[in-house]
């Protein structure tokens, strides 16, 4: 085995979600707030221009960068609702899921040894996919009393000669936030004076409850030239399972993301790209619903944990993720927090530490989930607090 392996492991998600398979095999219940996946079935419009497309015989190699079709829609969405302005024959890459965008990304500016800045807590795969490029990830500690902003100080404290990129979320998994103007100019200083390469996670972009619109980097002035946005339509658009994303930026980055795509998986599935275009360029009602559906969940989310003795929740401006510090019950350790809750109420939750350090001391609750599964699994974790504190491991 690869010795880079050694230092990458299983996924801890993963890990946890066997666990939660192992019990249902056994019989029991249980309530999963675990899983990032929608709650929702893919737009009916989409999957009818997917099977379309099947039936026409759509199966062939579509062009590795993406079928035209489809990288015309992705530009002018960037355009329209993002202001960032992109040539659909040289800076777009569509890929099988944002997280292989994600991942040839990071390939495409990252030599081995080099350092890239993650924030902390962040998506448990950034760190990950770093290491097996034989890159350093760095985490940036952002913390709950300032809302989990970015901020130059805190960029600052990490970069090193090493540094060549920055890993950015928004809407942010785990929690919610969602970047704001201020936070945004201050990392396009920062960057610029660093020369570094941002790299943008937006696959939460349409789910955001309004608080601020959303933001991407690459229309901050001075980014556009030195930003990798990478976005994908599994989550606003319900198709986890589909693996459909992509990765946009200025050419000549995007020419080496194309390599490590053609290298690698070679093509997005033809027919998937034709529900993308559906999904782009049909209409948007679903999407709206669905995250009025996810506002609504979230509400409710933030009240009930509210009532937990010792649980602290601030509203998530976007995602379908809520993340409470739950320290005040007297769990410090959140992989025995949620070891607990699993075992004594059969309700999963992801331990806020998988996300790095900065999430230690938290927990991370998938609002995602039908609303009576929801109801129910906060109310045996309301039942259950009382002996949390007396169970802990701290």
């Amino acid at each position: 085995m690869a010795g880079r392996f050694g230092q990458v492991g299983s996924s801890p998600t993963y890990e946890l979600f066997d666990r939660v398979r192992s019990m249902r095999g056994r019989g029991v219940e249980v309530l999963d707030l675990a899983s990032g996946e929608p709650l929702f079935d893919s737009p009916a419009h989409v999957v009818t221009a997917a099977v379309a497309a099947l039936e026409a015989g759509r199966t062939r190699y579509a062009p590795s960068r993406g079928l035209p079709e489809l990288l015309e829609a992705i530009s002018a969405k960037l355009k329209d609702e993002n202001a960032v302005v992109t040539d659909p024959a040289t800076d777009i890459v569509v890929t099988p899921s944002a997280k292989h965008g994600l991942f040839v990304a990071l390939a495409a500016v990252l030599d081995p040894g080099d350092e890239v800045l993650i924030p902390t807590p962040g998506w448990v795969s950034y760190a990950a996919m770093a290491r097996l490029l034989g890159a350093v990830p760095v985490q940036v500690p952002m913390a709950p009393e300032d809302g989990f902003r970015l901020s130059r100080s805190r960029l600052a404290a990490a970069v090193t000669s090493r540094t060549r990129a920055l890993v950015v979320n928004t809407p942010h998994n785990p929690t919610g936030h969602v970047l704001d103007e201020a936070e945004a100019e201050e990392i396009a200083g920062f960057v610029h004076d660093h020369d570094l390469v941002v790299i943008t996670d937006e696959i939460y972009e349409k789910i955001n409850f309004g608080a601020r619109p959303h933001l991407s980097m690459a229309s901050v002035p001075g980014c556009a030239d030195r930003t990798l946005t990478v976005n994908g339509f599994s989550k606003s658009y319900a198709m986890p399972g589909w693996r459909l994303g992509f990765v946009a930026g200025p050419a000549d980055i995007v020419a080496a993301v194309l390599a490590v795509h053609q290298h690698t998986v070679g093509s997005a599935g033809t027919f998937v790209q034709h529900g993308g275009v559906a999904a782009l360029g049909g209409p948007q009602r679903a999407v709206s619903d669905m995250t009025a559906e996810y506002a609504e969940h979230a509400r409710l989310t933030v009240g009930a944990l509210a009532a937990i003795p010792g649980v602290t929740c601030p509203a998530p401006e976007g995602t379908f993720y809520a993340f409470p510090d739950i320290r005040g019950t007297g769990w410090s350790n959140s992989v025995d927090f949620a070891r607990w809750l699993l075992e004594e109420t059969a309700v999963a939750v992801t331990p806020g530490s998988v996300f790095g350090a900065g999430g230690e001391g938290h927990v991370r609750v998938a609002f995602s989930a039908p609303s009576a599964v929801l109801t129910e699994a906060l109310r045996r974790w309301r039942s259950a607090a009382p002996s949390a504190c007396p169970r802990s491991e701290a």
